[in-house]
C-alpha cells in the first residue's frame, strides 16, 4: 500500500505559531479573543482567519523579515524528508497557515520538491486576506486538513499524520498511525488515543524505522 507523511507546519514542523508571531506583532491585540472562540467551536477557522488578519497593517515584506528573524524549525526536517524519500513514503504539508510565509520558509532551506496545501493569501493594502480552498476549488470555512485527508486516501493512500493542536485531532484519528507534540498529544493523552509523542522531528524518523510499513 501507497503511504502519504500528512504533516502540519506551524508548530509542529516549526517550534512556534507563525501566523501567532505575526499577529502578535501587526495585528489587533484582541486577536486572541477571536482565537479563543474558534478553539471553543463558536467560528470557524476560516471565519477566525478572516477576521484576525483583516487587521494586520504590515506589507509582504515586513512580515518576511519577521519570520526569518524570529522563526525556528524543529530539528530534523531534512533528515525526514531524506527518510520519506529513501523508503518511498510522500510528504505533504497540510496547514492551517498561510502559504506565503510557509513558501518562504521552505524556499530559505532549499526544500522546493513537497507539496503544500494551506490558506491561500492575498495582500491588500491595508490588510491581507486569507482563504481556505478544497481540492475542487471550493472555498471551505472549516474542515481543512481533513478534506485534504480524505482526497490522500481516496488516491489509495494510508497516511501517517503528524500535528500539534486540537485542528489536527480528526484528520488524526483517521489515520494509519499518528506522531503528536504540544495541544494535540495532551488532548490525545486525556482521551487516551494512541499516539506517538516528538519533540523533534528526528523523533518521528526514528519511530518510522519501527513501524511495518
Amino acid at each position: 500500500m501507497k503511504t502519504l507523511l500528512q504533516c502540519d507546519f506551524d508548530g509542529t514542523i516549526t517550534r512556534e505559531d507563525i501566523s501567532f508571531l505575526i499577529l502578535d506583532a501587526f495585528g489587533n491585540k484582541n486577536w486572541r479573543q477571536m482565537f479563543q472562540e474558534y478553539k471553543e467551536g463558536k467560528i470557524s477557522v476560516g471565519r477566525f482567519n478572516t477576521l484576525a488578519f483583516a487587521t494586520v497593517k504590515a506589507d509582504k515584506e515586513t512580515l518576511l523579515k519577521l519570520i526569518r528573524e524570529k522563526a525556528e524549525l524543529r530539528p530534523g526536517f531534512h533528515n525526514l524528508l531524506t527518510y520519506c524519500h529513501r523508503k518511498g513514503l510522500e510528504f505533504a504539508i497540510v496547514s492551517n497557515g498561510l502559504d506565503f510565509y510557509i513558501q518562504a520558509i521552505l524556499q530559505d532551506i532549499g526544500v522546493d520538491n513537497i507539496e503544500v496545501f494551506a490558506a491561500r493569501t492575498r495582500f491588500g493594502s491595508n490588510s491581507i486576506e486569507a482563504r481556505y480552498l478544497g481540492p475542487e476549488g471550493n472555498q471551505l470555512e472549516n474542515n481543512f486538513k481533513e478534506t485534504h485527508l480524505r482526497l490522500f486516501q481516496e488516491r489509495g493512500y494510508r497516511i501517517i499524520y503528524a500535528g500539534n493542536g486540537i485542528s489536527d485531532a480528526i484528520p488524526a484519528q483517521q489515520s494509519y498511525h499518528i506522531f503528536a507534540t504540544g495541544d494535540l498529544l495532551a488532548h490525545f493523552r486525556e482521551r487516551h488515543v494512541t499516539c506517538t509523542p516528538f519533540d523533534d522531528l528526528n523523533d518521528i524518523v526514528k519511530s518510522l524505522e519501527s513501524l511495518p510499513l
